[in-house]
């Protein structure tokens, strides 16, 4: 079956030149953005009871820009002024860029990982005398736990924000040729929304292996998945699939 429509679960991009709008544009298709799931911050009050003084530590470490967004509203809520000294180890340069939202970038010590946590633990382990904090949301993977544990550095796991599955109602009866998913939150948020989902015809398209695995869990079939060495993106993914049903 060819495809005209595609829901991605994810905010709309907003940068003109994004690969879904080139996407669209070429292969003459609709695409539609919809978040499945969202973050809420916790309230500085619930994480006091998680007894966290920010006045304990030294360093934070950033693994995403929700992190950074909520280590910063946190701080705020609690009236504690972040000391310039503070140190700040960041999972990927585009969390380390997003950081100069909040502070002068070239007066902080900022320390940056690759793309990947474990790339960012070499850096943690060379400042063992460090106090870290790891702001998170309440589903972390546990691989960065176990990471830094092996790294035998003082640190204190907190959660700042939480992901919340949307409301979906109004997409009751709207039918899309392909969804695509970045998470297993988005799997589990389209049966929470929709509990009797049936794919029949419906494409589904994935990015990562946990996110598969979900997928194939809730007895749904993965027709598009991506990344792989020949599609490292999912827009990539998307338009090979396209052109082959398409042209039919």
């Amino acid at each position: 079956m060819k495809v005209k429509t595609i829901l991605v679960s994810q905010p709309e991009p907003k940068v003109e030149n994004s690969p879904y709008f080139e996407l669209q544009e070429k292969q003459k298709v609709k695409i539609d953005f919809r978040p499945f799931i969202h973050v809420e911050g916790v309230p500085a009050k619930d994480i006091r009871l998680q007894k966290i003084d920010l006045a304990n530590y030294s360093a934070i470490i950033l693994t995403s820009r929700n992190a950074v967004d909520h280590f910063f509203r946190v701080a705020e809520e609690m009236r504690f002024k972040v000391p310039d000294t503070m140190k700040y180890f960041c999972q990927s340069e585009a969390v380390a860029y997003y950081l100069q939202k909040y502070v002068v970038y070239r007066k902080r010590k900022i320390y940056v990982g690759k793309r990947t946590f474990q790339e960012l633990s070499p850096l943690i382990k060379k400042y063992k005398d460090e106090h870290f904090l790891l702001p998170t949301t309440d589903k972390l993977k546990p691989q960065v736990p176990e990471l830094l544990d092996k790294l035998e550095v003082e640190w204190k796991q907190a959660v700042f924000y939480k992901t919340v599955i949307s409301d979906l109602s109004d997409l009751a009866n709207v039918y899309y040729d392909i969804l695509v998913f970045f998470s297993p939150s988005g799997i589990e948020s389209l049966f929470h929304n929709f509990p009797d989902f049936k794919q029949n015809n419906t494409r589904i398209a994935v990015f990562g292996n946990t996110t598969i695995k979900a997928v194939e869990t809730s007895g749904l079939r993965v027709d598009i998945s991506a990344p792989t060495p020949e599609m490292p993106s999912m827009t990539m993914a998307l338009e090979k699939y396209i052109e082959q049903v398409n042209k039919k």
